[in-house]
This record gives C-alpha cells, structure tokens and sequence, in this order.
C-alpha cells in the first residue's frame, strides 16, 4: 500500500524490517520483500539499490521449491524480475532502459496471457514516451488499447491513462490526436 501511495521511503523502512532476520524466511518471502524494497527504492529515485536487490532475489529464485499455493508468482510468471526492474526503470523515468527491458519480458510472456501482456505493453509504451519516442509509444498503445478493450481491464486501463498523461507534451501533434483516438475506446464509460 505505501508503494501504490509514492512513500518510497517508508515502503523501504518496511522491507528492511521483513529482512532483518532474513535467514529465517523462505526464500520466496525474501524475494518478495527484495522486490517490493526495490519499488520503494525506485519511488526514491536509488537505482543502484533497485539493482541490488533485483540481483539478490534472482540468485535466490532457483530456491523457491516449496508446494505452497500462495507467492508463486515469482516461479509461475516469466520473467516476474525483470517485470519488477522494468517497472522500477519506468518509475525512475528511465524510458530506454525500461522498455528495453519491456521487449526481453514480452518476448517470454505467451499470447494467452493477454492482461499481463496489455499491461506490459502499455507500460513499454509509457518507456517509449519517456524516451522522447512518441510513435513507437503510440504504435504499441495500439495493441494494449485492443486487448484492454476486449478484457476490461482496469489494471491496463490505468496504465493507459498513465501513458496518456506521460505523452501530453505532444497532445496536440498528430501523434497526440492518434493517441487520444486510440485510447478513446478504452476509456468510454469511465
């Protein structure tokens, strides 16, 4: 929750209270402190802790083998790190980076899972704008807005009102009218 309200800070705080006695939590526990603490550090703008930490938990990950049903997003979902790096570059508005990173991710997410893929996609979107390239934000907003369209996502949904905000310097250019009609279908009834 301090994550979704922008306390970088306290979200860190937190964290680092979970992994002070690391040693006694599994290991998916441990990853999924390790990558919420670097949410937290990105909100504070620490790249090289958000690496650290992304590091971390992937030398960690091939211990994760325990049964348990819950947390396993970390196992389950391709590429779940570099999800977390790329969605922490975006937030540190490093937009080459991030939709680099974008790229490997949607390479390795299959075309069934199609609200994780729109989400990506949006976000890869928003690192394209952030990099000052507006048409190939708005050529991937194409694909997100379909697919946000057919599923009714409000995840995606958010992330597209994220990357419309973040391409407002060029609302009024040819490729902001596209943008605006693109989206148009996604956020009717909103």
């Amino acid at each position: 929750m301090r994550t979704d309200l922008g306390d970088g800070h306290a979200v860190v705080d937190l964290c680092e209270a979970a992994l002070d006695d690391a040693d006694r939590l599994v290991p998916k526990v441990r990853i999924m402190a390790m990558q919420q603490q670097a949410h937290g550090a990105s909100l504070a703008g620490e790249r090289g802790l958000v690496d650290q930490l992304i590091d971390q938990a992937d030398r960690l990950l091939p211990s994760v083998d325990d049964d348990l049903p819950w947390g396993n997003a970390c196992r389950r979902t391709p590429g779940y790190l570099e999800v977390q790096r790329a969605t922490c570059y975006g937030r540190l508005g490093l937009g080459a980076e991030a939709g680099a990173l974008w790229s490997q991710v949607l390479a390795l997410v299959p075309e069934t899972a199609r609200r994780d893929r729109g989400v990506y996609m949006a976000r890869q979107a928003t690192a394209a704008a952030a990099a000052r390239e507006p048409d190939q934000a708005v050529e991937i907003a194409r694909s997100a807005a379909t697919i946000a369209v057919e599923t009714r996502s409000a995840r995606m949904r958010r992330e597209l009102v994220t990357l419309e905000r973040t391409m407002r310097p060029w609302q009024d250019a040819p490729v902001g009218r596209d943008l605006a009609e693109i989206l148009g279908p996604v956020t009717e009834g909103s």
